[in-house]
């Protein structure tokens, strides 16, 4: 007698996100929002932007079933845990609407052309390419903005959390792309690495010129990356997971710093 079975598909891959430098790149913004402006708001925003992190595989995965016109057994697995990170994503936005003392949707509308930039690339399967990446780290700092205006933090202050976010975002992805290739044997335009933490320095010290309130301690922390940079890549590669973690590591020094450089202002 011939037998169907369903194969099986695995929670955890279809539930949990699968990129390294994704959970620091959420993280992030919402310890610096709640140790510069802790309100009950900016917890109803971290669980929004945990909620939207955690949507973006599933929904991933189910756009990209749709698009080819597919039902797989993983298609409506992915569909309900999008809908359910969904809600509370909208949860979270609701308790943010509720106890919020100052316009904190600003930086999210600001942020969302960005955000629709990614998902069209999750959609057709190219979201590791580098506009994708850059799209959405920079789109999810605007939480840290966002964190900062509920909480009654002016906007030069806010709009400067997500300035050192966005920078650290870019020279941090340009890094750890370099040292993914290297460990791959691929060959790698150290130059343009390079390029581009020199960049986000320049950025951040043009930012304390126009009134975002840069702390000088998140400039002197993310300039820290260009040696640590001449350093790693004159040694052997390391694997990805470790390039995620020392990253994710660094990330919390810039958000240290940034937060004591406010503190001492």
């Amino acid at each position: 007698m011939n037998t169907t079975s369903t194969p099986k598909v695995s929670l955890k891959a279809v539930a949990l996100p699968n990129e390294h430098g994704g959970w620091g790149f959420t993280l992030e913004p919402v310890l610096l929002g709640l140790l510069v402006a802790p309100s009950g708001a900016g917890l109803g925003l971290g669980l929004f932007a945990l909620a939207a992190f955690f949507t973006r595989h599933p929904l991933k995965l189910w756009l990209s079933d749709l698009r080819r016109g597919r039902n797989f057994p993983r298609t409506a697995l992915a569909r309900n845990l999008a809908l359910l990170y969904g809600l509370l994503a909208l949860a979270g936005l609701i308790l943010a609407v509720w106890w919020a003392t100052g316009p904190f949707w600003i930086p999210l509308l600001l942020a969302l052309p960005l955000v629709g930039v990614q998902l069209w690339f999750d959609a057709h399967n190219r979201g590791r390419n580098l506009l994708p990446e850059l799209a959405g780290a920079v789109a999810m700092g605007s939480v840290a903005a966002s964190i900062g205006l509920a909480g009654g933090l002016e906007a030069g202050p806010a709009l400067g959390l997500w300035l050192v976010l966005a920078m650290r975002s870019m020279a941090a992805i340009y890094y750890a792309r370099a040292q993914v290739r290297r460990a791959r044997g691929k060959s790698v335009n150290l130059v343009a690495v390079y390029l581009a933490e020199v960049f986000a320095v320049a950025v951040l010290i043009v930012g304390t010129r126009v009134g975002l309130l840069v702390p000088w301690p998140s400039i002197v922390a993310l300039a820290m990356l260009i040696p640590l940079s001449l350093y790693t890549f004159s040694k052997t590669p390391v694997p990805a997971r470790v390039v995620g973690w020392t990253q994710m590591a660094f990330g919390l020094l810039i958000v240290g710093c940034t937060w004591l450089g406010l503190r001492l202002g």
